[in-house]
């Protein structure tokens, strides 16, 4: 019975151990698409620094537009042009400002008139855009 119990531990702990490393590549290629530190965490997309369920407003959008690959499903939920979290501010600007999309707690200091103009300026959304 011990030798059972042991072995169920340890695939337990081997499957939740997979599912913990399965995600940096997401978090990872959010890094990279949308031009952030190394160091920033997961609430672009998750309420938890950690990640994992629940995911915040932005997360949400970026799970519905998961039909292909994650730098396909982080482009098209800033192409959106959404204000996931009401704050005022597009998700595509907050991003734009290192700001956290999902989060109302987390805006940018200028305008977003300001901030709209100086995006575009930059290139809009398709500084974004995957890399084909």
């Amino acid at each position: 019975m011990k030798k059972i119990l042991t072995w169920v531990l340890l695939g337990s702990a081997t499957v939740l151990l997979s599912l913990a490393l399965a995600r940096p590549p997401y978090r990872t290629q959010a890094v990279q698409q949308f031009h952030l530190s190394p160091g920033v965490t997961c609430q672009f997309c998750h309420v938890n620094a950690n990640g994992g369920a629940p995911w915040n407003p932005f997360g949400e959008l970026v799970r519905a537009n998961f039909k292909g690959t994650i730098n396909t499903a982080l482009y098209e939920a800033l192409k959106a042009m959404k204000d996931s979290d009401g704050d005022g501010y597009l998700d595509a600007l907050e991003v734009f400002a290192g700001t956290l999309p999902g989060s109302p707690d987390s805006k940018p200091l200028v305008d977003a008139a300001f901030l709209k103009a100086n995006f575009d300026k930059a290139g809009g959304v398709d500084l974004y855009k995957p890399a084909q």
